[in-house]
């Protein structure tokens, strides 16, 4: 919030480098505050958002979403039906937003059980835990944490 537009550019350019530089065979687990809003529908973005997001949709969340687009990946906290204060993951004295997603590949859809905000943890006094349920099959194959 507040950095300018090539701050903001060379983040997306860098994290762009590091989901390239990941193999397709490989799962990519991505939680991270991205401070955009991706809004309670997802209005041409129905493959990446499930439409349960919260708030209206700002040019940070179109940013998040055309990224997510462009690697095949979804929002998974965009998955899953839940009352307001289960979408919130941000609340301040002034506001209660949704800023913080957590991104899969679409094709490991079925891994993902649940993701929800955890209402009694803060992770700094203004911040909600989101966490997100997977079932991962035990195979050879390794898997990527971002």
């Amino acid at each position: 919030m507040g950095l300018d537009k090539e701050v903001k550019r060379l983040f997306w350019e860098d994290l762009d480098e590091v989901v390239r530089g990941i193999p397709s065979t490989k799962n990519i687990f991505i939680g991270r505050d991205f401070n955009g809003h991706i809004s309670t529908t997802s209005n041409g973005f129905d493959d990446v958002h499930k439409g349960f997001g919260f708030g209206e949709r700002n040019g940070g969340g179109g940013s998040l979403l055309e990224f997510v687009k462009a690697f095949e990946l979804a929002i998974f906290n965009s998955c899953f039906l839940k009352r307001d204060n289960q979408l919130v993951t941000f609340s301040s004295m002034v506001a209660r937003t949704q800023i913080d997603y957590l991104l899969l590949r679409k094709g490991d859809r079925g891994l993902c059980k649940e993701c929800k905000v955890i209402l009694s943890e803060n992770i700094t006094t203004q911040h909600k835990l989101l966490v997100m349920d997977l079932e991962i099959k035990r195979d050879r194959r390794k898997k990527t944490l971002l």
